[in-house]
């Protein structure tokens, strides 16, 4: 007996109007008591009602008139879901598609058989969720609705049950006929069928094992499909009706033995996204009302407590506000270290708590976490077909006539025309039909894309398109912005030179004083550089900003100085000889010793002319610090240079990249520095976002293949927008990258950069091993077969469960392809 909950549907109406949680309870008081309705949750934020109810109880459209009726208006043009994981191939995509058609309402239908999902955009005053299911359903695929259970083997199945069955019917049917003839006893011969025990076996074979190819085949003429389900049941039907049962059975176990596989094989591209979807756990701890509750993450809204202990997996995107732990991101960013996390910082769903407890609050719902949109971008990027595929399309809708036209000639013309025995040419015709079938062909692409779109998922590399990663391996030149994407984007102290006999602690004490009451970044840096050496600074008096030159204040009742070296010589020190100790001692470090010279006084330095220099050519930015007396030290001030960096320019290179470039906003001396560490041979410097668009352009017309883009996905959006490829840097968390860029590395790391483009070249190669495997195999074969070369088993066995395997083994190769996690060189 089934159960309401067996029976129940999902709804999901787009309410705009319900805005606050007092919207939500008021719909939910509307329909709380309606008999039908098993459950109800507003998701306030989205703006959407999802409703569980019994199909029997109530319908859609009641349901929606009781929204209505609590005051909300609810949008009649609605997007469903549908997963239909029987569809695994064009063939089944066709007919889903077909069926759907012919509802009235349907706006837009996109089929992803690589994934087994339909996506609907419907007008819910024309149709309803019941109607689109039962379409779908008419052609023959079962929907399944709430999760899919996927912990049922494509083996263990009915199909699997009855295919077994028709391959011990046929293996007995051969028994008779070849092994023991003797028992082999004839009961009749009705018209062309000699009725034996071989016969029954066959025929039982055929039957069994064939009742899903009949009925597929049965729904592709229904809805007009020229496919191999139609061409399987007219072959089968065909054989046993002209007395050929062995080849009936045969056909009918073998072809039902390669949809399995090939289900299977599907099957292993499908699990790939699933990991990323398990990721998440379905329920979290939350605090309501003092009390710690367990939820499912559906219902959590924004601003609610979450509280995750040591092991357990982050719910949903937050903010920690409790407690301070180490957190293992690489479900998101694909970082295999865990990251320190404490008050302040944010958090991703389905990052793995390591160590401490923790209490976030959320800041997003679960379906718009971060993981979530990447599970969502990734399974949406099946939708847009790659050139190829495009290809593979146009050449698959020509091929299967023009064979089928093969197949018909080879069984009719030389029994006819030349008194060829027909048996003999129809079993070739029969041969043709089956390879007629371009399923390896046509499957030879997207099971490529969707292994290599989430492969990089995994590694923290979001590509939004099988065309973006099929465009990112042929690119030909790769422009990279400086800050944010070179360097870390954050300014920080690289060097302190203690002179007139202090130390360090003495310059970054004074500096870090003064700097404090400033707001500007460099006084933010030497501040931070401060506090993390824990120096103690001192108090200051009679702060004063210098316009343009630096600030000073009164520290201890002597008015001191930070600022530009200009400050100083306007001050009247003489740059050119600046003493390191003022009692006669040496210089040791490296590399002041060097520019150390001796005195009368001990050793002094040339800043003029030597130290400043130097540093500014490394793209630094110097201050002094000091009094009216005396300058107490230096310190530089730069955006730092990524670690990785440097490793992933000369990866690329290794690779096969064929130009890296260097556009910045920055100055020209400080965007030579930065590309002289990184091994960036051409730069153009101190560019606006128009001018970059330009030499993106450039770059575009002077190079074969494409330009890739690597920005902050912000502020340099124009740029991205125009490259052959846009990339953005850092993702994770930010909606603006992940919407503007083609791909975004999630992650604030380079070495992303490299994977991508040795994953997206590999890919192209995996994708063009499939398609010329596939044809070649399907030409020799097809020019085989009317020859009599090629028999039905062979047909099946190399030309469609073969080559099926075949291409699907392959793609999985991409799953393989890591980063390069190795650590960099310290220059």
């Amino acid at each position: 007996m089934t159960t309401a909950a067996d029976r129940s549907h999902t709804l999901r109406l787009s309410v705009p109007d319900m805005d606050c949680r007092s919207c939500a309870a008021k719909i939910e008081r509307g329909l709380a008591e309606t008999p039908g309705v098993l459950s109800i949750r507003p998701q306030v934020t989205a703006g959407t009602l999802v409703v569980e109810y019994d199909p029997e109880l109530i319908d859609e459209s009641t349901i929606e008139a009781l929204v209505e009726d609590t005051g909300y208006a609810v949008e009649s043009t609605q997007t469903e879901r549908f997963s239909v994981p029987e569809m695994d191939c064009a063939s089944c995509a066709g007919k889903v598609e077909s069926a759907l058609s012919t509802k009235s309402g349907v706006r837009s239908i996109d089929t992803r058989p690589t994934s087994g999902v339909v996506v609907v955009e419907y007008d819910s005053t024309e149709t309803t969720t019941g109607g689109l299911i039962a379409a779908i359903e008419g052609a023959g695929y079962t929907v399944e609705q709430g999760e899919a259970d996927d912990s049922e083997s494509i083996f263990r199945t009915r199909r699997a049950y009855t295919t077994a069955i028709g391959a011990v019917m046929l293996a007995t049917g051969v028994l008779f006929e070849w092994i023991v003839p003797s028992l082999n006893v004839v009961f009749a011969e009705v018209w062309l069928w000699t009725i034996a025990p071989d016969w029954i076996a066959y025929t039982l074979g055929a039957l069994v094992a064939g009742t899903a190819i009949l009925r597929n085949g049965y729904y592709s003429a229904r809805t007009r499909q020229l496919d191999i389900d139609l061409l399987m049941s007219a072959g089968i039907l065909g054989a046993f009706a002209v007395g050929l049962p062995f080849e009936a059975a045969t056909l009918a176990t073998l072809y039902s033995v390669a949809e399995l596989l090939e289900r299977y094989s599907i099957d292993r591209a499908r699990n790939s996204l699933e990991e990323l979807i398990e990721l998440s756990p379905d329920t979290a701890t939350v605090e309501r009302d003092g009390e710690e509750v367990t939820v499912p993450v559906e219902e959590i809204e924004v601003g609610e407590t979450v509280l995750v202990r040591p092991g357990e997996t982050v719910p949903i995107d937050g903010q920690v506000i409790e407690g301070h732990s180490a957190l293992d991101e690489s479900a998101v960013t694909g970082e295999s270290v865990p990251v320190d996390k404490t008050p302040g910082d944010e958090v991703y769903a389905g990052s793995q708590n390591t160590s401490g407890y923790i209490e976030i609050e959320t800041t997003a719902l679960a379906g718009e976490s971060t993981l979530a949109t990447v599970i969502d971008l990734v399974a949406d990027a099946e939708a847009e077909k790659t050139e190829r595929e495009r290809f593979v399309d146009r050449f698959a809708a020509i091929y299967t006539p023009i064979i089928v036209v093969g197949a018909l000639v080879t069984i009719i013309v030389p029994p006819v025309v030349f008194g060829a025995p027909f048996t003999e040419w129809f079993v070739r015709g029969l041969t043709l039909l089956v390879i007629a079938c371009p399923c390896a062909f046509v499957i030879s692409t997207p099971v490529s894309v969707v292994s290599g779109l989430t492969s990089a998922a995994r590694n923290g590399v979001l590509i939004k398109g099988g065309s973006h990663l099929e465009s990112m391996g042929e690119i030909g030149a790769i422009a990279v912005d400086k800050t944010g994407t070179l360097t870390t984007g954050e300014l920080s102290v690289t060097d302190v030179i203690a002179l007139n006999g202090n130390d360090e602690a003495d310059v970054l004490s004074c500096a870090g004083a003064i700097e404090r009451r400033s707001e500007h970044p460099i006084a933010q840096a030497i501040v931070d550089h401060a506090d993390e050496d824990a120096v103690d600074t001192r108090a200051v008096d009679n702060f004063e900003a210098l316009l343009g030159e630096g600030v000073s204040a009164t520290i201890d009742g002597v008015r001191h100085y930070a600022g530009k070296p200009a400050l100083f010589s306007e001050l009247g020190f003489d740059l050119e000889h600046t003493h390191l100790r003022t009692d006669g001692g040496m210089a040791t470090a490296t590399p002041i010793a060097a520019e150390a010279a001796d005195c009368e006084h001990g050793s002094y330095l040339d800043l003029h002319n030597e130290t400043i220099p130097r540093l500014q050519r490394a793209g630094k930015t110097v201050i002094l610090v000091g009094t009216d007396e005396e300058i107490e030290g230096v310190i530089a001030v730069a955006d730092t240079v990524r670690p990785e960096a440097r490793e992933a320019i000369e990866r690329l290179k290794s690779l096969g990249v064929g130009r890296i470039v260097m556009l910045t906003g920055d100055n020209e001396r400080t965007a030579q520095a930065i590309a002289e560490t990184v091994g960036i041979e051409e730069v153009h410097a101190g560019l606006l976002p128009e001018e970059k668009l330009e030499q993106v352009r450039e770059l575009d017309r002077t190079t074969d293949g494409g330009v890739a883009m690597v920005g902050d996905g912000i502020n340099d959006a124009p740029a991205l927008a125009t490259a052959s490829v846009g990339i953005a840097m850092g993702a994770a968390g930010t909606d603006t990258a992940i919407e503007t860029a083609d791909i975004a590395l999630m992650a604030d790391n380079l070495s992303r950069l490299p994977y991508l483009y040795d994953l997206s070249r590999t890919a192209n190669g995996v994708i063009k091993q499939n398609i010329g495997a596939s044809l070649a195999v399907k030409a020799v074969l097809a020019i085989g077969a009317p020859l009599g070369y090629v028999s039905v088993i062979v047909a099946i066995v190399v030309g469609d469960m073969g080559m099926s395997l075949a291409v699907t083994s392959n793609a999985m190769r991409l799953a393989g392809i890591e980063p390069d996690e190795s650590e960099p060189r310290q220059e």
